[in-house]
């Protein structure tokens, strides 16, 4: 448990990081304000990733490992 905690919070300041630095840059551009801008809203996406990745991915991890072992098992089958 204590590994998927750490790999939710890691990958949670990777991913928010660069998709908030990437859309800011775009809408926004680089003002004078950027990193202010940049920094808050990298702030809230990490608030709303980690719980997301904690109780949503599990739920995804298990949907996909359910697709392919159905797949595996139709192509067994064959």
């Amino acid at each position: 448990m204590k590994a998927k905690i750490v790999f939710a919070l890691l990958m949670g300041i990777v991913t928010t990081g660069i998709i908030s630095f990437t859309l800011i840059s775009v809408n926004v551009g680089f003002i004078d304000k950027f990193f202010k801008i940049w920094l808050r809203s990298w702030g809230i996406a990490y608030l709303v990733v980690i719980p997301i990745i904690l109780i949503v991915g599990p739920r995804i991890q298990g949907l996909v490992e359910k697709l392919f072992a159905e797949k595996v098992v139709s192509d067994t089958n064959k």
